[in-house]
């Protein structure tokens, strides 16, 4: 048999590692449980556990929704799991899915786990899909794991498409909105320097059209151009920095901190999270694992870094609502409601139902916000263009009523 090394926790919240022989991972847990150790990692002893992550090709998330979804339904139906990679690789239509699946059924043919084989290519599969099928090959629900995947992935991109669907008509009015007002301030309003100068010379001008015409001189010449530069590299070094783990962190906590829209990002990922740790318990996953994986498909480091300090608190005895609360993460009444399923040990069934309930009213604040958000950009759109119309018009009527 194999031999497989482990790091755990005893009752006490001691880390203790060490190696087993069993004939697979799940027996390993299930060996460890008796001994009354937490698992929080089991990986093959003698295998290169150095995963290799590079670029790789970027396959679209509705596309891996249904790969997931095909590849639990083949192993329901007894097919082994390199089979079905092989029926899926050899299917693929599209050149990029077609690489990826190939290096996924190479790797595990070589004997790589099959959520090793996805953490090397993460432009396709996401970091909840690898934790969850990490789980699942280690738990045994597997197929379960995939099918979760598959419907959390819908989801996700189902909520993007709406959003996108919903925002693209005030996004088309904010391009449509600055592209005018460009074309105004620096074709438009130059042409009518020359008329308000002897207004200017005589300190009659008004200030809104003084700062008007200043801002089409600035924009018009080559300060403009280094304004546009400036904005263009400044653009490009956020890209970098956001690429990068400090600045993903830096996102992540901006995003919950954001005003009207922070509060959308932070409920989205707590009801990824108590979905997903449902699911965990309701598979046998032990409680600490489940919080491991769950941080980590969260998908907000900054709630991320919570749970972790709660799994902490856990292993130390206490229970999983008070540090929860604690964090200032998590609302108040999803805490309650926790607290209230930890002492009725249902907590599996409680997380599903926070996890419905916030996606709901998420939703609902998500649907009014883009409503309000057309009207919004028609006013400022208009605002615009008024008080451009309005600094123009100020000078021609002072004209008027000196004739």
């Amino acid at each position: 048999m194999p031999d497989f090394a482990y790091i755990a926790r005893d009752h006490t919240g001691r880390k203790v590692s060490g190696t087993l022989s069993a004939s697979s991972r799940r027996d390993v847990v299930a060996s460890l449980g008796k001994q009354s150790l937490f698992p929080l990692e089991v990986k093959d002893a003698v295998a290169d556990n150095v995963v290799h992550v590079k670029r790789g090709r970027k396959v679209k998330p509705q596309v891996m929704a249904t790969v997931y979804a095909q590849l639990a339904d083949l192993l329901r139906s007894g097919v082994p799991l390199l089979r079905a990679l092989e029926v899926l690789k050899n299917q693929s239509s599209q050149p990029a899915l077609k690489e990826v699946m190939g290096e996924v059924y190479t790797a595990v043919e070589d004997g790589t786990s099959i959520a090793d084989a996805m953490q090397t290519n993460p432009r396709a599969f996401s970091e909840m899909a690898i934790s969850m099928v990490r789980a699942g090959a280690e738990g045994g629900f597997l197929e379960d794991a995939l099918a979760r995947v598959a419907q959390f992935t819908e989801q996700q991109q189902d909520l993007k498409n709406r959003t996108t669907g919903a925002l693209a008509y005030p996004a088309f009015l904010a391009v449509v909105g600055v592209t005018v007002v460009t074309v105004l301030i620096v074709f438009f309003v130059p042409k009518f320097e020359d008329l308000f100068a002897r207004l200017r010379d005589r300190g009659e001008l008004p200030a809104l059209t003084d700062a008007l015409l200043a801002v089409s001189h600035t924009l018009g010449s080559w300060v403009g151009l280094v304004i546009l530069g400036a904005m263009v590299m400044g653009f490009l070094f956020a890209r970098k920095k956001l690429s990068t783990e400090a600045g993903r962190v830096w996102s992540d906590r901006m995003k919950l901190k954001l005003p009207a829209i922070g509060g959308i990002f932070q409920s989205l990922a707590v009801a990824r999270f108590c979905r997903v740790l449902g699911t965990l318990l309701h598979n046998g996953v032990p409680i600490l694992r489940s919080l491991e994986i769950s941080s980590a498909a969260a998908g907000n480091r900054i709630l991320g870094a919570a749970i972790s300090e709660a799994a902490e608190n856990i292993s130390a005895g206490q229970s999983l609502a008070k540090p929860l609360g604690a964090s200032g993460y998590f609302p108040p009444e999803v805490v309650e409601m926790i607290a209230v399923a930890e002492e009725s040990n249902t907590l599996e069934s409680v997380l599903t139902t926070i996890s419905d309930a916030l996606e709901r009213r998420t939703f609902r604040r998500l649907d009014l916000m883009v409503r309000l958000l057309e009207p919004m950009m028609l006013l400022l759109l208009a605002g615009m263009v008024l008080i451009v119309v309005i600094a123009l018009l100020m000078p021609v009527m002072q004209m008027s009523q000196a004739v």
